[in-house]
């Protein structure tokens, strides 16, 4: 074989080597990156983060701006709690009385003036006591107490930047014992029966909302 032949096979046995690694090549699909070209990415502007920062600042101070208002609230709801409390107490005692046929107008009066905590059976934890007239330092804020003068139960109100004073100026708001009559219906002598025991406000109280 002459060496041209001999050529021109190595080039033909060449060629078809390098066919067939180039089809192998394009049958094997490229991996592509999952990750995003940095030249389309970018991060926040300035102006973008001054407006962000701006928005949540504005968002934070209106939240904080109403926080001493929820917590009045909540002291409010607090508040009315024991006094419903109290109310329960005072309609359990009075269908007891009536229970024994002892709710005269007596055992009301009497009823009218204990003090409303005596008919809890665990009094609450800002419970202080009994007091004549006191002071308003005397009384921590946030606390109830008896006030053996004017025999009302009275709470101190702590946070009080929605709450609106009653006639005496003070922080306070004043409970009492309150028996309801009404004309006896069917009875040849006209008189008066109980109707209802109340335990409530002596003066209307209020808290802005």
């Amino acid at each position: 074989m002459s060496n041209s032949r001999i050529w021109d096979f190595g080039s033909r046995i060449w060629g078809r080597v390098r066919f067939a690694h180039d089809s192998a090549r394009s049958a094997i699909p490229i991996p592509q990156s999952q990750i995003l070209n940095p030249k389309s990415s970018r991060g926040f502007t300035l102006l973008e983060l001054i407006v962000v920062v701006s928005i949540v600042a504005i968002l934070a101070g209106s939240l904080l701006s109403r926080i001493p208002f929820y917590q009045e609230q909540a002291e409010k709801a607090a508040m009315e709690y024991v006094a419903g409390a109290v109310q329960s107490a005072l309609t359990i005692r009075y269908s007891a009385l009536l229970t024994r046929g002892a709710a005269s107008d007596k055992e009301l009066r009497a009823l009218a003036s204990d003090n409303p905590m005596d008919w809890l059976a665990q009094k609450p934890h800002n419970y202080v006591g009994e007091y004549f007239d006191p002071a308003s330092r005397a009384i921590p804020p946030g606390s109830w107490y008896y006030d053996l003068k004017s025999h009302e139960l009275v709470y101190a109100v702590d946070r009080a930047a929605y709450f609106m004073p009653g006639k005496g100026g003070k922080k306070w708001i004043r409970f009492h014992t309150r028996v309801v009559y009404e004309p006896a219906l069917g009875r040849a002598k006209a008189g008066k029966e109980v109707v209802a025991t109340l335990f409530e406000p002596a003066e209307p109280y209020h808290w802005m909302e």
